[in-house]
Formats: structure tokens, sequence, C-alpha cells
């Protein structure tokens, strides 16, 4: 219903933040991971916002980020993870490392967040397992350059290429998905690395 709000931040009180826009204040859902990120009061603030709608009324959920709002969307879906559930589980890791402990079955990290246990870990791991793919987590992680005008170079391009080769080599000698991917992030990168030297100095980070 509204994909976002954008104004003036008016105050923070505990999980919510009020958002004037055009003389209109709006109540906003947000972890405290979220309020400890916003800017000074009376700054200009935009969150991605999702539309909770129930019995007890209409509730927004806001994010600096697009890419937590994709990743909320997909916790709610999860059979007893709620709004405040998904967010409670984006207040305790960012939505990359939610990426990571659903591709390595990291039930360990995920019962870290608030009221989250071992069972609705399980849960969400075996709810989302299969719609999150190595792919775009590298996309996520790695990242690729967008320029100005929209577009990617081909030496982006190329970067890329060798960073998810080295990560599938990885994949190939037998680490898991999520750990190759990390070792590779950590490698120190220069422009035109090739996925050789990539994999060489990943495999430092896994001995």
């Amino acid at each position: 219903m509204i994909g976002y709000v954008r104004g003036s931040l008016e105050y923070i009180e505990e999980g919510n933040a009020v958002i004037d826009v055009s003389g209109i204040g709006y109540n906003v859902k947000i972890s405290p991971l979220t309020a400890s990120l916003l800017p000074s009061i009376h700054s200009e603030v935009k969150l991605f916002t999702y539309t909770s709608i129930s019995e007890n009324g209409c509730s927004l959920y806001g994010f600096l980020e697009k890419d937590e709002l994709n990743m909320f969307k997909l916790l709610i879906t999860v059979n007893g993870v709620g709004p405040k559930g998904a967010q409670a589980v984006l207040s305790a890791m960012s939505a990359n490392d939610l990426r990571f402990a659903i591709i390595g079955s990291d039930v360990k990290l995920l019962s870290k967040a608030p009221g989250v246990g071992k069972k609705t870990a399980e849960r969400i791991i075996l709810d989302l397992k299969d719609k999150i793919s190595l792919e775009e987590t590298m996309e996520a992680s790695l990242g690729s350059s967008i320029g100005l005008n929209g577009e990617v170079s081909k030496s982006q391009t190329a970067d890329s290429a060798a960073k998810s080769e080295a990560v599938e080599a990885l994949i190939a000698l037998g680490y898991g998905s999520a750990e190759s991917l990390k070792a590779v992030n950590k490698v120190p990168y220069e422009e035109g690395m090739e996925s050789e030297a990539l994999l060489k100095g990943a495999l430092k980070f896994l001995f």
C-alpha cells in the first residue's frame, strides 16, 4: 500500500519513529538497529515500509534499505513469524547475514534473534532456503558497482565474474556456500583481480 515515507524525522520513541510528511505525522515501527542509524531529529529521512493490517489495526514497519524490506517480506511468509518477529530477526542481523544464516543452515545464529527459538530458526531455514539463491547473496555481498548512467561497466562485470568463480571453486572443493562467500569477501580486493588470486586469498581464511 505505502511503499515508503519520506519527510522530517520528528521524534523517536521505543520501537517507533514519527515522520512528518506534508504536515501529517506517520507512526512507523522500527527496530532498535534502525533507530540507531537514523539521522538527527528534524532531518529528512526515507523509510521503506510494509503495511500490516490485522484485527488490532493498521501498522507501518519501516526499513532504511529496500533489501531489508524484501527479507522482511520473506520472513513473514514463514508460519509463526509475524511482522514483529521478522523485525526482531532483522534487528539482530543484517539482511545479508540473514541470507548467510539461511543458506548455511545456521540455526545457532538465527536463534540469537529476540523471540526466535531453535524450532522457529529451523522453520525459517526450511521454508526459505529454496527461495534464496547463492547468486543473489553474492550480488548483495560482493556488490557490483553501478555507474551514474545505471549501467555496469565491462571491468565491473569481469570483477563480479571473478568473485563468483572463486566462490564456485571453493564450493567444488567441499566448502559450504556461506563460508565460501564470506571467505572471498574477506580478501583485500583490487580491480582486475583474477579468480585464481581470489581463491588463494580466500583459502587462507578457511585453513
